[in-house]
């Protein structure tokens, strides 16, 4: 598949912003599954705003991270590589090597597996490159260094101003660098989303026609964009307003729906979204799995699942160190880096509210079942093969053809502070006692609320 080309105006000249970033957004997004629409919004500006980082007094740091590899994150910069002016992409460059390339040019840089930089478990010295990408966020900043033999050593002052992006694993990134960051936290593109290979020597030759349209473009508004001073989202201020000015001065003049668009991922960054830590992984992920197909249920609370996983043979939940076990606290930090949060519900029998996890989104979080449909290779959710002997082993007492449900949902009256439907067992099914024959309509599957 090939881009269209840049619409050209009848004078000659380029065509207008919106057209010029449609075409950087969708050429990204043949490549790259994004978490959501603003992720794609907010690097399709900042790829734009290194073409014209001399108009800016600010350039945001981009950080793109993930709780596992493989997760588009280096694909990202691949794309960035491609779209942004005077790329440099690299993993090991020295900080005096870089503070030389700066006195050039500010070089839009773009640094990949800085988790391995950053990692105090490496025993790396990156306090310079730290104060390097912490300087350079501002324009005029300055890093004073000695240079020289001896007697002739003399202070010379680095300009590091530039565009920086940066991708690595979720929890090593120092906080001044976040802070001063638009945050991606990339996710493991689920079975179903698909993109297109990805091939340089291919798209190449296709990017280089959008760059120079992006360049020419721009090249004519460096005067308005370095006098703009965009609205800000309500809420949106100080150093959040600070890190968004370039990026939504970049969506105000191209018009179209380009300044909605920005300003909706502006607050979804800022008002809706926090960086994550580093997790235990598929292992948690994996054993409540288990756990909630075991139990044919949609909720559990914190309890109950602490209980389960506290008794697991062979697992790591019973001693994680100096002989701490896994409690409510670390359950919830571990699992939040999935955007996966301890909500309020109902008990599916006794009514109670209760807390815990939940395998449906709610409006503060995503569910167990968005992670697990990411990270593990589960069996079909639609498949009834399961379900019908999961539930012939707790149902006694069944007459032949009449229906068998596992779970009936009934919306009922919230509680206060409880905002999911109640789950409710029926009254036609008792305790296991004896086998269960001629099962012949099952309208519930296994993990899912029928």
């Amino acid at each position: 598949m090939t881009t269209d080309p840049v619409p050209q105006m009848r004078d000659g000249e380029p065509a207008e912003g919106a057209a010029v970033l449609d075409q950087v957004a969708a050429f990204i997004a043949r490549f790259v599954a994004f978490p959501s629409p603003h992720a794609l919004t907010a690097v399709t500006l900042w790829a734009a705003h290194t073409h014209a980082i001399d108009a800016f007094y600010v350039t945001p740091r981009l950080v793109l991270d993930s709780a596992e590899p493989q997760s588009g994150k280096t694909r990202v910069l691949e794309l960035l590589a491609l779209l942004c002016r005077d790329p440099e992409m690299t993993i090991s460059a020295t900080v005096p090597a870089i503070f030389r390339m700066l006195v050039e040019k500010p070089y839009s840089l773009l640094f990949d597996e800085v988790d391995a930089i950053f990692n105090p478990r490496n025993g790396g010295n990156y306090e310079d490159l730290r104060a390097l990408l912490n300087a350079g966020y501002k324009r005029g900043a300055a890093i004073a260094r000695c240079v020289g033999d001896a007697s002739k050593m003399q202070v010379q002052r680095f300009k590091v101003f530039a565009p920086v992006a940066l991708a690595g694993l979720a929890g090593n990134m120092p906080d001044t660098i976040t802070t001063r960051a638009i945050t991606v936290h990339m996710r493991k593109r689920r079975h179903d989303q698909e993109v297109e290979s990805f091939y340089t020597r291919d798209a190449e030759p296709e990017a280089a026609p959008i760059r120079q349209a992006l360049a020419r473009w721009i090249g004519e508004r460096t005067d308005a964009l370095a006098a703009a001073r965009p609205t800000m989202p309500a809420g949106v201020v100080d150093r959040h307003a600070e890190i968004w000015e370039a990026l939504l001065a970049v969506a105000d003049a191209a018009g179209g729906p380009w300044p909605g668009r920005a300003r909706d991922a502006c607050a979804y960054f800022v008002l809706t979204t926090r960086p994550g830590e580093l997790s235990f992984g598929v292992r948690l992920l994996t054993d409540l799995d288990a756990l909630f197909a075991e139990r044919l249920t949609d909720r559990l609370s914190t309890t109950e699942i602490l209980k389960h996983l506290l008794a697991l043979d062979d697992a790591p939940w019973p001693d994680l160190g100096k002989g701490k076990a896994l409690d409510a606290r670390r359950l919830s930090r571990e699992l939040s880096r999935y955007d996966i949060k301890p909500v309020p519900f109902r008990h599916p029998v006794t009514d109670e509210v209760l807390k815990g996890y939940v395998t449906y989104p709610t409006d503060v979080q995503s569910g167990l079942n968005d992670a697990w449909s990411r990270y593990l290779r589960r069996p079909d959710p639609n498949s009834s093969v399961t379900a019908v002997t999961a539930v012939t082993t707790q149902v006694s007492d069944v007459t032949a053809n009449q229906p068998v449900t596992a779970t009936a949902v009934t919306t009922t009256p919230n509680a206060e502070g409880v905002t999911d439907v109640a789950v409710t067992a029926p009254p036609s099914v008792t305790p296991l006692t004896s086998n269960v024959t001629d099962v012949t309509a099952v309208t519930a599957k296994c993990g899912d609320a029928a």
